[in-house]
């Protein structure tokens, strides 16, 4: 735990400190509240213990800039015997405990303790709750099929080892979901779970987030933060589109995946933690490999375990399943009729699970409650014109281009109605400009 401890008495300040040190507890001692004020406004604690009487900036000042800061920040009030009144009051301003000095490192290490158990018990109430949340929204494992229950074979094996996992797959598979359901079947599941959308990013934001910066690594850099590595200690790192990372940070990953450490931006110190990466993509990593474009010993590192997800449409025997796991979570308890549940089966679903979920919350939304009938299915629009035949792309990454450009003049450049008529996620639409260097288009 990270703790600020902050007294005015120089000498009992700097034995606390050290004592606190010894135990195993990182410590930045200050002696005067001003100081403690400076350091909350760029950093954030575990616990913050500040003496009561303090001039000009008191305890109850640094107790109420921490608890603004950082809710989940617990203070220890320390206090003279004339002031235990107005200690009682900090508690009932959200002071965890106080103690009268002298204090003997014995009590104060025991109220840390206290504090570790609660902040564990907080993590894990609120991991279960998000990951609660989280499994009733996607339905990407719903089915009786050869295929999803190959996949949930896959799971259930790796979950229980601690090896590396690539997920490959179209958009709107589920990839997200497969890691998280690694992950709470491992021994890691109390602990958390982080995800970094690796193509949201550009790539200096994307390294300082992975690894972390010290003070003064980049301007604005006016403290030092944990990278999302260290954020994910004991738990699963889920790193999605790893196909666009860059060559450079390819290489500080590689390093990372050999032994756990790594160095953050702007210092030199090394770190060691122990998680767990799961990495996704939705491009051929192989052809990557080919082009020059992805590291081929990155690639074994991370594919210790790969699971390929397989396209709604190669398993269309589980689309009644997951329309009535999906409708049932929208609220709506009615059966599908054949009528419907035929058409559906006759779409070929290029957005896959995801534009399933979309094409059944519209219905909903044109049924206004009442039966869903033939007619409020409605499937994204197609978006290719009719070109010469010179015109016509002759690969799929050309197509892929033609597709989103036409996307987007159909829409008069609006990325959230392209994304929808490409059944695809408005981020997955900017990585995909990003990557073919499409230029604003102005409507037709």
């Amino acid at each position: 735990m990270k703790i600020l401890l902050v007294d005015d008495e120089v000498q009992y300040c700097e034995l606390t400190a050290s004592n606190l040190r010894s135990a195993g507890y990182e410590v930045e001692a200050v002696t005067s509240g001003g100081a403690a004020l400076e350091l909350l406004k760029t950093n954030t604690y575990d616990v913050v213990i500040t003496d009561l009487k303090m001039s000009p900036v008191d305890g109850l000042a640094v107790l109420n800039t921490a608890k603004q800061t950082n809710a989940d920040t617990e203070v220890v009030i320390v206090t003279g015997y004339g002031t235990i009144a107005t200690a009682v009051e900090a508690m009932r301003q959200g002071a965890f405990d106080f103690v009268t000095k002298p204090v003997a490192i014995e009590h104060l290490l025991a109220l840390l303790e206290k504090i570790k158990q609660l902040h564990r018990t907080r993590l894990e109430n609120r991991f279960l709750k998000q990951e609660l949340k989280i499994i009733n929204r996607y339905a990407a494992l719903v089915g009786e099929s050869p295929a999803a229950k190959k996949l949930l074979n896959l799971i259930q094996k790796v979950a229980a080892s601690d090896a590396t996992v690539l997920i490959t797959g179209e958009s709107g598979t589920g990839k997200e979901l497969i890691a998280r359901l690694i992950h709470n079947g491992s021994p890691r599941a109390l602990n958390p779970f982080v995800v970094v959308h690796a193509a949201a990013l550009p790539e200096t934001l994307l390294e300082s987030e992975l690894f972390g910066y010290e003070k003064g690594a980049f301007t604005g850099a006016v403290g030092k933060k944990p990278g999302r590595l260290e954020q994910a200690d004991g738990g699963t790192l889920f790193l999605d589109e790893i196909g666009e990372i860059s060559p450079q940070l390819q290489v500080k990953l590689l390093r990372f995946l050999q032994d756990r450490s790594y160095v953050r931006l702007g210092g030199n110190r090394t770190y060691t933690v122990n998680t767990r990466i799961i990495a996704a993509t939705n491009r051929n990593l192989s052809q990557l490999i080919t082009e020059g474009k992805f590291r081929e010993d990155l690639y074994y590192r991370l594919a210790v375990f790969p699971i390929a997800i397989p396209p709604l449409r190669e398993h269309k025997e589980d689309i009644p399943a997951l329309c009535t796991h999906i409708l049932n979570r929208l609220g709506y308890h009615r059966q599908l009729s054949s009528e419907v549940i035929n058409l559906l089966l006759n779409w070929d679903w290029p957005g896959n699970v995801r534009e399933l979920e979309n094409v059944l919350e519209r219905a909903l939304i044109l049924s206004a409650g009442d039966e869903i009938k033939p007619h409020h299915i409605q499937f994204p629009e197609r978006v290719i014109n009719q070109q010469p035949v010179s015109m016509k792309p002759h690969s799929l990454p050309e197509l892929e281009k033609l597709l989103v450009e036409e996307a987007l003049k159909k829409t008069g450049g609006n990325k959230s109605k392209a994304a929808e008529i490409l059944g695809i996620t408005r981020r997955m639409l900017y990585t995909k400009i990003a990557r073919y260097k499409i230029n604003d288009i102005a409507p037709e």
